[in-house]
C-alpha cells in the first residue's frame, strides 16, 4: 500500500482563511504528514496555500480531499476534482473519497468517473467515506480499481468493529473522523483512568486505541497546543490492559448524525 500515515490532521470547520493556513502549517512543522479536506469545507484553496508555503517536500505530504454530495454525476465528478486539485495546487491527489452516498450518488456512475480519474491519473487512490456496510461491499464490487480507504467516524465510544473487520477483508485503511469524539472522551472514567496512569491526555489515549486497532486516525484542531497535543499520541504506548478496557466499552455514541445519514436508511 501506498504511503499512508497513520495519523492525520483534519481540517473540518476550518473556514477562515488564516486560521486555516496557520493551523496546517503548524501540523506541517509539528510533523503531520497526511492531511485531509474536503470540497464541502470550503478550504481547500487555504490548505493549498500551506502546503504550497510550507518547507516539507510535496512527495513527503499525504493529502486527501472528498467529493461534495451535489458533485458525484459523472460529469461532476471530473470537472470538479480537477477544480480540487488546483485550488489544492497539486497534478495528482493521493487520495480522493466520495464524501457520502448521498443527494447525486448513483453507484454506476460515480463510481466509473472515479475509476477513470484513476486511470488518468489525476487521483492516485479511491476512497468511500460514511458507507453502510451493505454499500461499502456493493461498491467494492463495481470499481475497477483497487478501494484505498474508508472513512467514517470511529472513536472509543463507537468502535466500529463491522466496518474494522471488512477493512481488513478487503485489505484497506479504515479512517476514524470525530476520533475524540468531540472530546467526550474526556467524560469517559475508562478513559480518563488510563490517561492518568501514562500522564497522558484522554484525547491522546483515544487515539492512541485507533491506532492500536490498524486504523487511521484524523483529529481536527486549530490551536498549536491541541495539534502538538493529539501528535505526541505516537509516543503513547498503551499496553493489552488499556486496550482491552477500552474494548469492553459497551458505547454507540454517535456524534455525526442526522435523519438522511445512511445508517439510518438500512
Amino acid at each position: 500500500m501506498t504511503n499512508f500515515p497513520q495519523l492525520g490532521f483534519g481540517t473540518y470547520k476550518l473556514e477562515d482563511r488564516d486560521e486555516c493556513v496557520s493551523a496546517v502549517t503548524t501540523a506541517l512543522d509539528v510533523g503531520y504528514r497526511n492531511i485531509d479536506t474536503a470540497q464541502m469545507y470550503d478550504n481547500e484553496e487555504y490548505v493549498g496555500e500551506a502546503l504550497a508555503a510550507s518547507d516539507v517536500p510535496r512527495d513527503e505530504v499525504f493529502v486527501a480531499t472528498k467529493l461534495d454530495t451535489s458533485n458525484l454525476t459523472a460529469e461532476a465528478v471530473k470537472e470538479t476534482t480537477k477544480e480540487s486539485a488546483d485550488k489544492l495546487g497539486l497534478d495528482t491527489i493521493d487520495l480522493l473519497y466520495v464524501h457520502w452516498p448521498l443527494d447525486t450518488y448513483d453507484a454506476d456512475e460515480t463510481l466509473a468517473a472515479l475509476d477513470e480519474l484513476y486511470d488518468e491519473g489525476l487521483i492516485a487512490n479511491l476512497g468511500l467515506s460514511n458507507f453502510r456496510p451493505d454499500q461499502l461491499e456493493a461498491a467494492i464490487e463495481k470499481l475497477d480499481a483497487p478501494l484505498f480507504a474508508h472513512q467514517v467516524e470511529m472513536h472509543p465510544l463507537l468502535q466500529q468493529r463491522e466496518l474494522r473487520e471488512l477493512a481488513d477483508e478487503h485489505d484497506h485503511h479504515l479512517v476514524a473522523y470525530s476520533p475524540i469524539a468531540r472530546n467526550q472522551v474526556a467524560d469517559n472514567d475508562t478513559i480518563v483512568e488510563i490517561a492518568e496512569k501514562h500522564d497522558a491526555s484522554p484525547a491522546q489515549v483515544a487515539l492512541a486505541w485507533i491506532m492500536s486497532k490498524g486504523a487511521t486516525a484524523i483529529p481536527k484542531a486549530s490551536s498549536e497546543a491541541h495539534i502538538r497535543d493529539n501528535f505526541a499520541a505516537l509516543d503513547l504506548e498503551l499496553d493489552a490492559e488499556d486496550i482491552a478496557a477500552i474494548d469492553e466499552l459497551d458505547e454507540t455514541n454517535r456524534i455525526v448524525d442526522f435523519d438522511a445519514a445512511p445508517w439510518n436508511h438500512a
